[in-house]
């Protein structure tokens, strides 16, 4: 199996993962004009346990960080708990603390 090719596809509200031509999963979300609300992330059966789900949470994540605009609200179960697993994407979740640049202690 190659590695997934994986796209926002924004007419569709989804990240999706390609492998040799074929849709391997998706990451469906909602955005509001300050967040982006995953909602469900599936794989094709013949593409479980070969890491596609997780790469397309992580480059579904750093697309929302290179954007900068909107914090992820992760409802999808997949997506929480890969954000869970992965501490350095835990800033991107809407409500999470995030220390102020005035005071680096808070």
């Amino acid at each position: 199996m190659s590695d997934p090719t994986i796209a926002n596809v924004v007419e569709s509200s989804r990240y999706e993962a390609h492998v040799d031509g074929a849709l391997a999963g998706f990451a469906e979300y909602q955005l509001t004009d300050h967040l982006i609300i995953f909602t469900h992330t599936e794989v094709e059966t013949k593409f479980e346990g070969k890491g596609v789900a997780s790469a397309i949470a992580r480059f579904a994540l750093d697309d929302v960080r290179a954007d900068g605009c909107r914090e992820v609200l992760p409802l999808c179960p997949f997506i929480k708990g890969w954000i869970a697993r992965h501490a350095e994407y835990r800033d991107l979740v809407y409500g999470e603390h995030r220390p102020s640049s005035s005071n680096p202690d808070d």
